[in-house]
């Protein structure tokens, strides 16, 4: 008996000795929420592009993006302690109502309207971008650990698909308005009607889809670390703990200049690039155009982005690369161009685009499978963090943009992804180790629950 034992206990760990893995895909869920946020999203961005042209009346369509990107900084401090209150479907249901309110408010544009709908959208937008973040890492750590995959090759791949697909609303939501608008500079009032009237069937649509998504609470139900939030009162009793301990992480701390420089290049170009670069080559009916490159370069680059990730070290060296083209960018607009009309200036301002949504595109893939592999314990706070740091920054251009020159914008933009650069270096040298000596101690651990 006892030499039995023992010589069970000599033989060789073969995987057909390991307990199966019952396989389960959870792409189809990655497939309806990409999906679903590209048909609600196109209308958004495009609507975004045209604000300052459309509703000119006291600056009411910059104001009310401040406004609303303001109330999402600061909605995002609380959005997770609600998205674990509310479960995760209905955290993205709630968060696609401020969406449609605001497509809906441009039918009849009023400061009355405009102003109390982009309070409550940027709190919509809090609860349906954290639980977004929440939602694909969720969903790409079930799918790795259902199939024994490499769970950072699926955060990254998973990433890719999704925010290559939200790319694609700058491309086809700014190909509508190019169509439908027809009207001159502001258009007339039957084209915007028709216009945002579309908007809103596609914005139904997508939330339709978003009905047809599995829920994910019974992963945090499962998981001991987080069963102190599954009643309101300890989700709100977490608030502060959400809030301000990340704050005391390093790893976090040196990842904020990164957050804040993705709000900082996606403001620029929407407030700055298309203002003083694409409209007084093309007009404003240029802008629809600039922004379909800009958006098809984003979506190509998230989804070989997404691919291409496998951990830490791609990460570095996706973020790399989308740093240092974005750079070139904003030195060659600040030391070197010049606007020049015929096609060579069509040409350089179709590169510019490009090349900005490669880096945006990079940006946001890298960031989310960075998180997603950093703060595993409290997956909803960091994304939270993020957003208030993003939206922050979104904020700050909007508000600045009418009192500052390009220049002067070129300059903090080259300081802000110097520092943020500079400062993921270093965490990735850091974390490198750190997740090397995680992995080693881990699989020590199962050798020995094996043996014993």
């Amino acid at each position: 008996m006892d030499s039995a034992a023992s010589h069970d206990l000599e033989k060789p760990l073969l995987v057909d000795d390991l307990p199966v893995l019952k396989r389960r895909s959870h792409a189809r869920d990655v497939h309806i929420l990409s999906c679903a946020f590209l048909l609600i999203f196109l209308a958004f961005g495009a609507t975004q592009n045209l604000e300052s042209t459309l509703i000119t009346e006291k600056n009411l369509g910059t104001t009310s993006l401040g406004i609303l990107y303001l109330s999402f900084a600061f909605f995002s401090l609380v959005a997770s302690s609600v998205v674990r209150a509310l479960g995760s479907k209905n955290s993205l249901i709630l968060g696609i109502t401020g969406y449609w309110l605001f497509i809906a408010a441009h039918l009849k544009p009023t400061w009355y309207i405009m102003v109390p709908v982009s309070l409550y959208l940027g709190f919509a937008s809090a609860i349906i971008w954290v639980e977004q973040g929440t939602y694909l890492t969720a969903a790409a750590r079930s799918h790795a650990r259902d199939n024994g995959l490499h769970e950072g090759t699926i955060i990254g791949n998973f990433n890719g698909e999704f925010w290559g697909m939200f790319a694609c609303r700058q491309f086809v939501g700014n190909l509508l308005p190019l169509v439908l608008l027809r009207g001159g500079t502001e258009g007339n009032p039957s084209d915007t009607t028709l216009l945002f009237t579309v908007f809103l069937c596609s914005m139904t649509l997508g939330t339709i889809l978003m009905c047809f998504l599995n829920k994910r609470d019974d992963e945090l139900e499962k998981d001991p670390h987080n069963a102190e939030f599954l009643s309101l009162y300890a989700s709100l009793s977490s608030l502060s703990k959400s809030i301000v301990a990340p704050l005391f992480d390093v790893r976090m701390l040196l990842i904020i200049p990164l957050m804040a420089y993705t709000g900082l290049q996606q403001a620029f170009v929407w407030a700055e690039f298309t203002k003083y670069i694409v409209s007084p080559m093309h007009g404003v009916s240029g802008v629809g155009g600039a922004m379909a490159v800009y958006g098809a370069f984003d979506a190509a680059c998230s989804l070989t982005a997404g691919r291409l990730t496998s951990g830490l070290k791609s990460i570095t060296l996706i973020v790399s690369g989308g740093a240092f083209v974005q750079a070139v960018i904003f030195l060659w607009l600040l030391l070197c161009y010049s606007p020049s009309s015929g096609i060579l200036g069509t040409i350089n301002l179709l590169i510019m685009a490009a090349l900005l949504g490669i880096g945006d595109g990079v940006f946001n893939t890298q960031l989310s499978a960075l998180i997603g592999i950093f703060f595993k314990d409290d997956t909803e706070g960091a994304f939270a963090q993020l957003k208030v740091w993003q939206c922050s920054a979104v904020a700050l251009i909007f508000f600045i943009s009418p009192y500052i020159s390009l220049q002067a914008m070129l300059v903090l933009m080259l300081s802000a992804i110097c520092l943020s650069y500079a400062a993921f270096v270093y965490l990735s040298q850091k974390g490198e180790k750190a997740l090397s000596l995680q992995v080693q101690v881990q699989v020590q651990a199962q050798v020995h629950d094996v043996r014993t």
